[in-house]
């Protein structure tokens, strides 16, 4: 399938040829979901945590002797089951990741990139370059009606666009490499460079 290229002036620049394979399948909501879920749960922190019996600041003397009282046994305060005793079976740190066939990943790319481009929210540019004017970036992107905008370069994102855009709000750049599912879907335009296709088109074959 053919797509126009535009310049970041809003220029023409002719087209490119992009794989039915990647561009062109049918989204799947299941993938797309298992690949975002994966990538958001091996984000979380799981630095949650909560003290124990043993963790508590409290006396370990005995509350009152073991008979005679009439009420329940008990030894310390820093039971659970006493106020501002240790809790039990709360939250501890952990990792939060758990395994995604490769093969998966890659599809859910797949997925996110033609999901992108049958709603019509997929652009091409010639080129990410800059002089490294945030003003002069940030007048072509509102002239371009991009708003909450990822641009996916080649191997490397070039250093003065990366400068200009840095401060520019709701526009991120990343390389192919960074391309994710999550960061794509997120967004209400991708916008890919010529190196980026290719970049995506040999990552995925």
């Amino acid at each position: 399938m053919k797509l126009d290229v535009i310049k970041l002036d809003g220029g023409k620049a002719g087209s490119v040829d992009l794989g039915e394979d990647i561009f062109g399948l049918e989204p799947r909501a299941d993938i797309l979901q298992r690949v975002v879920r994966w990538q958001r749960n091996k984000a979380q922190a799981g630095t949650h945590k909560v003290k124990t019996r043993s963790e508590v600041s409290y006396s370990t003397k005995k509350i009152y002797r073991q008979k005679g009282t009439g009420g329940a046994r008990h030894g310390a305060r820093s039971a659970p089951i006493f106020r501002k005793g240790g809790i039990y079976k709360g939250p501890t740190p952990r990792s939060h990741a758990h395994d995604l066939p490769k093969k998966v990943r890659a599809l859910g790319l797949k997925h996110a990139l033609s999901a992108k481009m049958a709603a019509g929210e997929l652009v091409i540019i010639d080129i990410a370059d800059s002089t490294g004017k945030t003003a002069a970036l940030a007048k072509q992107v509102r002239d371009l009606g991009w708003k909450r905008t990822l641009i996916i370069d080649g191997a490397e994102v070039n250093a003065e666009f990366a400068k200009a855009a840095r401060n520019i709000e709701g526009l991120d750049v990343l390389p192919s490499m960074g391309a994710n599912v999550y960061d794509i879907l997120k967004r209400d335009t991708l916008v890919l460079t010529k190196a980026g296709v290719e970049a995506l088109e040999a990552r995925l074959k």
